[in-house]
């Protein structure tokens, strides 16, 4: 018998950490893999039947995972199955545009049970943070979620935020400077974090992915924005401003930007320059270039080479996975050949384009980012 304290105590922790890494495990595995037996994960995991049912009970006393139904082992014995409680815990995210509030509600595989979009114009003023509670309310009353169940609530502004994700130091597409967390918490009662737009939209592309990648996010909305991930990780910049490639100049001398430089990126790829061919309406715009009407074609085609140029710069500079989301992206995919074929003539050292892709999360990709932050966070401490 070894009656050494501190070697006693290193064995123990030891054994919580095996202990924690197997139910994590476990847990992990019924995330990705629902209805499944407890021989199933003996198998796929490669651990003994005793801890597994010792893990599978803890979980299922935690209110995590449940019964979801049965199945026949080897020999025609009768299993039950389990699957992960996909809301038992559950986090909201805001996208707050300048003239739009969209808010999500997920659970913790990432998928949405409730949005919503209002037309609202944002203003720095205690009746819309009233508003902005009042919504939040109505979606959690909506869906009959326990308050206790809520991780946080993840807030995607058009704008930068500090390295705390508590205020906004720069914003010049609306008036959000020196707005902070305490301006929203008013009307909030949990847990608030500010993201900026494109880096919160770019976390759907990398949550549950355990591959190493590397991925230039081209968040093209109503404004464009961009965000780098390496190895999986969102890389901020030493001043928190990476990958504003909105602000790369594209047209020399060209349109005037918000920013107040010429020729910027974003005075070209922004979504209104073509919503506003169709009163505000881009799903409108895309059913006409769908149809070959020839101003909105045209206008298309040459969106398509702006986009073509942008993507090129990028490619030549980072060499890695681009992914094209925002607005333009929910409507990309029955075009992305094209793109591809006008950045292959670009390109100047490879014809291949099959680092191009489109947005996983088509609708509400910033709210739903905002709000996923929350539950990979959760999921680690399992």
């Amino acid at each position: 018998m070894n009656d050494d304290p501190i070697i006693n105590v290193k064995a123990d922790i030891q054994k919580t950490d095996i202990q924690k890494q197997n139910k994590s495990a476990i847990y992990s595995w019924l995330l990705y893999h629902p209805g499944q037996s407890k021989q199933d994960i003996v198998s796929a995991l490669n651990l003994s039947l005793p801890t597994v049912s010792k893990n599978i009970t803890l979980l299922m006393e935690a209110g995590l995972i449940c019964k979801s139904g049965t199945k026949k082992n080897t020999g025609g014995r009768t299993a039950a199955t389990y699957s992960i409680v996909k809301d038992a815990r559950v986090a909201i995210g805001i996208d707050i545009t300048r003239n739009h509030l969209a808010v999500v509600l997920v659970d913790l595989t990432g998928a949405i049970l409730k949005s919503v979009r209002h037309r609202i114009p944002f203003r720095p003023a205690d009746d819309y943070y009233q508003y902005l509670g009042a919504t939040i309310s109505s979606i959690i009353q909506s869906v009959h979620i326990d308050s206790s169940r809520i991780l946080g609530v993840g807030i995607g502004v058009p704008a930068l935020v500090d390295k705390d994700r508590k205020s906004i130091f720069f914003s010049k597409i609306i008036n959000l400077s020196g707005t902070t967390m305490e301006d929203f918490s008013k009307y909030i009662p949990y847990n608030i974090k500010l993201f900026n737009d494109a880096k919160a939209a770019v976390f759907t592309e990398t949550w549950r992915n355990d591959q190493p990648r590397n991925i230039f996010y081209l968040l093209l909305s109503n404004n464009v924005g961009g965000a780098m991930v390496i190895d999986n990780k969102v890389y901020m910049g030493d001043n928190q401003q990476s990958s504003e490639v909105g602000h790369i100049t594209l047209v020399p001398g060209g349109k005037e930007c918000y920013c107040g430089q010429l020729g910027c990126v974003d005075g070209y790829l922004a979504a209104t320059n073509l919503s506003d061919m169709t009163d505000g309406n881009l799903g409108q715009f895309f059913v006409n270039v769908s149809k070959g009407l020839a101003p909105y074609a045209d206008k298309w085609s040459e969106y398509l080479d702006y986009l073509a140029r942008t993507v090129n710069i990028v490619h030549v500079l980072l060499d890695c996975e681009i992914i094209i989301g925002g607005y333009i992206g929910a409507y990309m995919a029955p075009y992305i050949d094209e793109l591809k074929r006008r950045v292959s003539d670009l390109s100047t050292f490879s014809y291949r384009t099959n680092y191009l892709a489109i947005c996983s999360y088509r609708q509400e990709s910033i709210a739903a980012g905002a709000a996923l932050n929350f539950i990979a966070e959760f999921l680690e401490t399992i």
